[in-house]
């Protein structure tokens, strides 16, 4: 265990110098962002695409100081330290649920913030493709 905080001491301490992160999006966060992104087109289609361009924008900014987010809600249920990246306004606050594994910030989940957090038998659907 103390290997890891050396790790993410040492990570941290890169990132603040201006290490830049790659950032990957899993298939499962690139589905639920489908799904949002339908869902406003069929409501509005001109604030989707705000919405899905301002989504983008706001996910390219982990690449600088990802370590600023905080942990997420649900973080214990991961094997890993799991941080989270809000995105949007009032009613349309989206959770972007992500993992810094060395060099690279994964998004592994996009969920809007009215959803009861993740738990582990979420986790297990997800990742069952339910």
């Amino acid at each position: 265990m103390q290997g890891k905080l050396d790790q993410l001491e040492t990570l941290s301490k890169k990132c603040s110098k201006g290490m830049t992160f790659q950032v990957e999006i899993t298939p499962i966060a690139e589905a639920q962002i489908e799904q949002a992104y339908r869902w406003y087109r069929e409501q509005n289609p001109e604030f989707a695409d705000r919405w899905f361009r301002g989504l983008m924008n706001i996910i390219t900014t982990l690449q600088k100081k990802p370590f600023r987010c905080s942990l997420a809600v649900e973080h214990e249920i991961f094997l890993e330290e799991v941080r989270q990246l809000l995105y949007g306004k009032s009613k349309n606050v989206y959770r972007v649920l992500f993992a810094i594994r060395d060099a690279t910030v994964y998004v592994l989940y996009v969920r809007h913030s009215a959803q009861a957090p993740l738990t582990t038998d979420d986790l297990e659907e997800l990742e069952n493709g339910a």
